[in-house]
């Protein structure tokens, strides 16, 4: 019988299919554009292999790309209404089903699926994978950490890609609060797979959530080689490179990163690295900086992609870049019609209907009105959800640009006790973050408080000089990256 290198049994395969689909899976944990090809392969050899199918369908919706997940369907869909999917080995079966709930919109039901597939069999590694993303694109934290940590223990110490597995624990564990836990296993994971940039991914994510800021600059720094491109998560840990930089002060090094590698002529316009370079303007606008034509160049990439409704994330991002380039109009034309899309009469099985209604929506409705200056209105919106953000998805750092939006607006409206809630919440977590503090001396400011505010201004100076000090002596600085990861002048 044919397996995989994991010892899995792989129905309707040769040793050929076998030798593609070990490789699609080995490029797939080091998110390197190679898995396409490699899956390409795999159908190529053993059209008829139901876990090669599966796996091209999860490449159509990680993206979260509505024309790639379409595409995928199709095609799914022609090879499913072939085949006797009650017949097939419980492996197969179990991927099959996944696949297809997940192109047919139900990520919940997709992830659940994957997670007793994972039950059954802990060693599929491609299992592990693209459940973890769906925990990811759901915003569950507790599975997103549990599903990697339940099946860490099938997996001997010697396997050379348990320490990708690791890199995932790593992020789950960051995401449920276990910074300490997420650190090591982060680090640990790295070591045994230096260009795993899920777990670098994770191992920031750490500095991030806990404002080390210096650190997540030396670690970046220092593992350039091994992240900054060839990968599907270069743009993104640029992004995370570029919030460091803001929260050094230097909004020139945070651009220039945003215009060589999240955003210029050259990008995809790929939904993934547009939401980053979305945030990043929206969060320069927050503290107050200048981003130049950059908002509209944004938004006309989101206004080309004419985007149906798919990803409530995605919306809430394309919104960010309406309303930060003052296209008020757009943005209200894009709630408009999530706001029919949702009147209409459609399955409760589609995931984004859910996360549309209970958070997307209102989200893009508080950014709407923040850039019309109806900040109490923001509030209002915001405030009940705050806690509940994580249910339309994304990481808590992606998150954090609503809940800036939120303090930023309860600071606007004169909501000053609420300001000092949100103000005291952010610096008991991250108490060396200079953006917290800066947002402690506005407060301090509204309420006449010259001691207090001159104080907390003081703070936050010397909390952004610590990590501007990193950020000259960074061998990035004054170069920023390109998108071929050479160096370019800011």
């Amino acid at each position: 019988m044919v397996t995989d290198r994991y010892g899995n049994p792989l129905h309707e395969c040769t040793q050929e299919t076998a030798a593609h689909l070990d490789r699609a899976v080995e490029s797939l944990l080091h998110f390197s554009p190679a898995v396409v090809q490699a899956v390409d392969d795999a159908l190529d050899s053993a059209p008829t292999s139901p876990v090669a199918q599966s796996f091209a369908a999860y490449l159509g919706a990680l993206g979260t790309e509505p024309d790639d997940n379409l595409a995928a369907r199709q095609r799914f869909d022609r090879y499913a209404a072939g085949v006797d999917v009650s017949s097939l080995p419980v492996r197969e079966r179990l991927h099959v089903a996944a696949a297809g709930a997940w192109l047919a919109g139900d990520l919940l039901r997709a992830a659940g699926l994957l997670e007793e597939l994972s039950l059954a069999c802990p060693r599929d590694a491609l299992a592990l994978a693209v459940g973890h993303q769906l925990d990811f694109f759901t915003g569950d934290a507790v599975r997103l950490r549990d599903r990697i940590g339940g099946a860490l223990s099938a997996w001997d110490t010697a396997e050379p890609h348990r320490g990708l597995l690791l890199g995932m624990y790593a992020f789950g564990l960051e995401e449920s609060g276990h910074y300490r836990l997420a650190e090591e296993a982060g680090l640990a994971a790295v070591e045994q797979n230096p260009r795993d940039v899920w777990a670098i991914h994770a191992v920031v994510h750490t500095y991030e959530m806990q404002g080390r800021v210096s650190e997540g600059i030396g670690y970046l720094d220092a593992r350039r080689e091994d992240w900054a491109r060839g990968n599907y998560l270069d743009v993104h840990n640029w992004w995370h490179y570029a919030l460091y930089a803001l929260e050094a002060g230097d909004t020139g090094t945070a651009l220039g990163i945003y215009d060589a590698a999240l955003h210029n002529d050259a990008s995809a316009g790929l939904a993934m690295e547009l939401l980053d370079a979305a945030a990043l303007l929206w969060r320069i606008g927050l503290a107050g900086g200048e981003t130049g034509p950059r908002c509209g160049a944004l938004s006309d990439a989101w206004a080309s992609r004419a985007d149906p409704p798919f990803y409530a994330f995605n919306d809430v991002h394309a919104v960010m870049s309406y309303v930060g380039a003052g296209r008020l109009g757009e943005a209200a034309r894009l709630i408009a019609d999530r706001r029919r899309w949702l009147a209409q009469e459609g399955p409760d099985s589609v995931t984004n209907r859910r996360m549309t209604a209970d958070i997307g929506l209102p989200a893009c409705e508080a950014l709407l009105a923040h850039g019309q200056g109806k900040h109490a209105t923001v509030v209002e919106l915001l405030w009940p959800l705050r806690r509940r953000l994580h249910e339309f998805g994304g990481s808590h750092a992606q998150r954090d640009a609503l809940q800036k939006t939120l303090l930023d607006s309860a600071l606007g409206s004169g909501r000053h006790e609420l300001a000092r809630v949100l103000i005291s919440e952010r610096i008991g977590l991250r108490p060396d973050s200079s953006y917290n503090w800066a947002a402690r001396a506005r407060l301090a400011d509204a309420l006449g408080d010259a001691a207090v505010a001159t104080a907390a201004r003081d703070h936050a100076r010397d909390a952004a000089a610590v990590a501007a000090e990193t950020l000259l002596s960074s061998s990035l600085h004054p170069n920023a990256p390109t998108r071929s990861g050479e160096a370019t002048d800011l």
